[in-house]
């Protein structure tokens, strides 16, 4: 018998299987305690490999280009963080390449070397410290922030200059709607099951 905690009201009680679809809510307080999403590991290996094209793009290509009285400057992803680093800020632009540069490419990594495995009822070597890395991460790929701030400095510059938005912002913003959608079906139980199917 496997018990489960709810998360608002710390109600201790007894975990049973749900089908596809469902949810299972709190006794007391009718929270959501767990669900099971329809096709949730498929969805988010799609998702995950998705991304990792558009991540691809969003590193080699321009992020933005900045034209300056003819004066042309083009940046990338990087940019940002070698800039920081210049400016002798070395702990933000460790921060903001962790956040939005390493930690989003780990995340992708891991989903996709768990799930392209299972996907043919293949356990991945080395599935419990990986497993436990991407759940990780979770709260550290924060690249909506960085968008944020690529706006913030978007309105504040395109008085003083011409801002030509490159493919690399459009990626960019791209993978940040496939790594939400990726989480929303990431789902920790339905990958224990396929494993227990598996034996």
């Amino acid at each position: 018998m496997e018990l489960i905690a709810c998360h608002d009201c710390d109600l201790l009680q007894r975990k049973r299987p749900i089908k596809n679809g469902q949810v299972a809510q709190c006794a007391r307080c009718e929270a959501t305690l767990y669900c099971r999403k329809n096709n949730g590991l498929e969805l988010t290996l799609m998702f995950a490999l998705a991304g990792l094209v558009f991540y691809v793009l969003a590193n080699v290509y321009p992020f933005m280009t900045f034209d300056l009285e003819g004066r042309t400057q083009e940046n990338h992803l990087i940019t940002g963080v070698k800039e920081l680093y210049r400016h002798e800020m070395a702990g933000l632009s460790i921060l903001v390449f962790l956040t939005s540069v390493f930690v989003p490419l780990l995340k992708l990594v891991g989903m996709a070397y768990l799930l392209f495995p299972l996907k043919f009822n293949r356990r991945p070597w080395r599935f419990d410290p990986v497993f436990r890395m991407v759940q990780s991460f979770h709260p550290w790929a924060m690249m909506e922030v960085y968008m944020l701030g690529v706006l913030v400095a978007y309105v504040k510059l395109s008085d003083m200059a011409t801002i030509i938005p490159g493919i690399a912002l459009f990626s960019f913003a791209t993978l940040i709607f496939l790594m939400a959608a990726a989480d929303a079906y990431w789902d920790p139980d339905a990958f224990w099951d396929r494993l227990e199917g598996m034996r």
